[in-house]
């Protein structure tokens, strides 16, 4: 008599798919509100110099934008909460692209500003109602990845339109740029209706302020801060910083950045899944100093762009690791809370990056600016460290 040998096949369970139709409708509004913001992020620093204001003003327009950015977040939550997601991302795109198309009715620094501070509270609108809304739509199982990709199709107008705008203000000008950049949003508002309005919420809801007081939201949220001052400093100050004759050299730093960033926020996706995302946000923020400190070297064309390279690569591995461990820290009854911080830490460190550098550049100059934001940057390893030494998930 013979007996079968048991099985060795193992139990495969399905993974859940990432690409829902939910998720592929939310990555139109995503584009959207994207490739407006980058198109002219680069380009109104320029279009201030031009019109008269000084290099360290010039940095005004970033700071307006992040600035209200900032304060939109702050509010963002409890409109998400009151009127859902659909209204909440309608508005955003709406006061992100409208003011856009208006940009150059005038070339007072006063008029640019309160444009970007409009702007700014839209593109909050957006990231709160829309960062909430993405993230109920991925799988837990697969949340490091699927950030991964919606970081790489939020990056892909990042990497493209940043540049662009740039060049297509020296060749077609800065009123046809504006109204493009207008047009990226108000177009994308016709996908909203197709969204969900209220995903199913579990869990007790953390608020903006509560969540301030939490240890394990703000140390990677203040690591994150620190790599975002620097991303505020390349988009708005390389094209400034490098001599005239290596404007081409600036054009490709603003390519090269977004496309090293978007590759690491998909490699970190995929190796946080599997290792945990906890073991990549010190490695993030090192090498985003690194690069910072390399770009110091602003004369030489081969520095400036091996430096905005390994900037961008921290930059990119310190996103998803950190806002993968926000995410897995909280339930989804507190996804826009988190929403909320993340956002908070990389629009306010870009706000305070394009205003601080400026002041500081006018005094020190390029070179020495850059190497103090390096230096600058490693107070985070504090917080870094205290969160590897907790052991939090």
């Amino acid at each position: 008599m013979t007996t079968s040998p048991p099985s060795c096949t193992p139990t495969v369970t399905a993974r859940p798919p990432l690409l829902t139709r939910a998720l592929m409708l939310r990555f139109v509004s995503m584009v959207g509100a994207s490739a407006s913001l980058f198109l002219l992020l680069s380009a109104v620093p320029l279009y201030a110099r031009e019109s008269g204001a000084g290099g360290d003003t010039a940095g005004l327009a970033t700071g307006a934008l992040m600035l209200a950015t900032v304060l939109g977040e702050l509010g963002a939550p409890r409109l998400v909460a009151r009127f859902g997601y659909r209204a909440a991302l309608a508005a955003g795109l709406f006061l992100l692209g409208a003011p856009a198309l208006v940009l150059t009715a005038s070339g007072t620094m006063a008029w640019i500003v309160a444009v970007c501070f409009v702007r700014g509270l839209g593109f909050a609108l957006t990231l709160v109602a829309g960062g909430a809304l993405t993230a109920s739509l991925i799988p837990a199982e697969r949340r490091g990845e699927g950030l991964a990709l919606v970081g790489v199709v939020a990056g892909v107008p990042n990497l493209v339109a940043l540049p662009l705008g740039v060049w297509l203000c020296a060749h077609v000008g800065y009123g046809t740029v504006s109204v493009a950049a207008g047009a990226l949003a108000l177009v994308a508002i016709a996908s909203v209706p197709g969204l969900p309005d209220r995903e199913s919420m579990c869990g007790e809801s953390v608020g903006v302020v509560a969540g301030l007081r939490t240890g394990a939201l703000v140390r990677p949220g203040a690591v994150f801060a620190a790599t975002a001052v620097a991303a505020g400093v390349v988009v708005t100050f390389v094209p400034l910083a490098v001599p005239p004759s290596m404007s081409a050299v600036a054009t490709a730093a603003l390519f090269v950045q977004p496309a090293v960033s978007t590759a690491g926020r998909w490699w970190a996706g995929r190796l946080g899944d599997r290792h945990g995302a906890a073991r990549l946000v010190l490695p993030g923020l090192l090498l985003s100093a690194a690069g910072v400190l390399l770009t110091a070297l602003i004369r030489t064309p081969v520095a400036v762009l091996a430096g905005v390279a390994l900037f961008g690569a921290g930059f990119g591995i310190a996103q998803n690791a950190t806002l993968t461990l926000m995410y897995a820290r909280v339930s989804t009854a507190s996804y826009g809370t988190v929403s909320a911080l993340w956002n908070l830490a990389y629009d306010g460190g870009m706000g305070v990056g394009a205003v601080g550098f400026g002041v500081l550049a006018d005094r020190t100059g390029y070179s020495s600016a850059f190497v103090l934001t390096a230096a600058l940057m490693l107070v985070a390893l504090v917080p870094a460290m205290r969160d590897r030494a907790t052991r939090c998930p």
